[in-house]
């Protein structure tokens, strides 16, 4: 069984998360920049099995995509073209952002790196994949 990774896509940085082996924990891995994305996810299928790479669907309230989708769409084309024997799906990212940032509070985190907006968008990730796996 491979990994399934979650990426929590930005216009300048993009939080990534991973599964174990066996896809039961989720935790975070890293912040990326965006620039550098595919060329992280290619060396890192290299090195570990993906199984599947999920990808944050952010979305408004009325479930219309947000303005961040159109962003988000030449990504997962560069991405199915980049590594096509990995599938890609989508998965809900509402919230996601304040709910990181409440964990960061909840979990006693000073001001000050409550203020990493890397370490935001890797919580965010890490919460993509764990809301995955509880829906599965």
């Amino acid at each position: 069984m491979g990994r399934i990774l979650a990426i929590d896509f930005g216009k300048v940085r993009t939080g990534i998360a991973v599964t174990d082996e066996l896809q039961i924990i989720a935790s975070g891995l890293t912040t990326v920049d965006t620039k550098k994305l595919i060329s992280f996810l290619i060396d890192y299928v290299k090195i570990e099995s993906v199984e599947l790479f999920l990808v944050g669907e952010p979305k408004q309230m009325n479930n219309d995509p947000s303005e961040s989708e159109v962003l988000i769409l030449p990504f997962l084309e560069k991405l199915q073209k980049s590594i096509p024997q990995i599938p890609v799906k989508r998965v809900d990212e509402r919230f996601t952002s304040k709910m990181a940032f409440q964990t960061m509070i909840d979990s006693g985190m000073s001001k000050k790196k409550r203020q990493n907006k890397a370490l935001v968008d890797e919580i965010s990730a890490t919460l993509i994949l764990q809301s995955y796996l509880y829906s599965k």
